[in-house]
């Protein structure tokens, strides 16, 4: 299986109001690292898993609907709990109506909150 990473970043504001997240409940600003990892089983007529230009052209596209923004206040997120794992599958899916997926196996969505701390989807073609 053949990979092809492209990383861009993101500033949000949220709050994730579940007393599960203590401090997080309240309004706060994050910035992610954001991974996405395109899976291929073979390579196409130019010998690439896709073009790196298209790639990251693409994850900017999308993160440009998010980027500076306080998700609280987007109605697609209406009560929903904008965690890190749901934003890495609202990105993966925001991205397969943007690329052909024919002939991907998977694409996985991994946002870095701190080096020390991300979360990951992966959505399967």
């Amino acid at each position: 299986m053949f990979t092809l990473t492209v990383r861009d970043r993101m500033m949000i504001a949220h709050s994730l109001d579940h007393p599960g997240f203590g401090p997080a409940r309240n309004l706060h600003g994050c910035t992610y690292v954001v991974e996405t990892t395109w899976h291929r089983p073979t390579l196409d007529d130019m010998g690439v898993v896709m073009d790196i230009g298209e790639a990251t052209e693409q994850l900017h596209a999308v993160l440009a609907d998010l980027d500076y923004k306080n998700l609280d206040e987007l109605d697609i997120f209406a009560g929903r709990l904008t965690t890190t794992e749901f934003l890495a599958q609202h990105i993966a899916e925001q991205l397969r109506t943007r690329i052909d997926t024919g002939p991907f196996a998977a694409l996985e969505v991994t946002l870095r909150e701190h080096p020390d701390a991300w979360a990951s989807y992966r959505l399967e073609f």
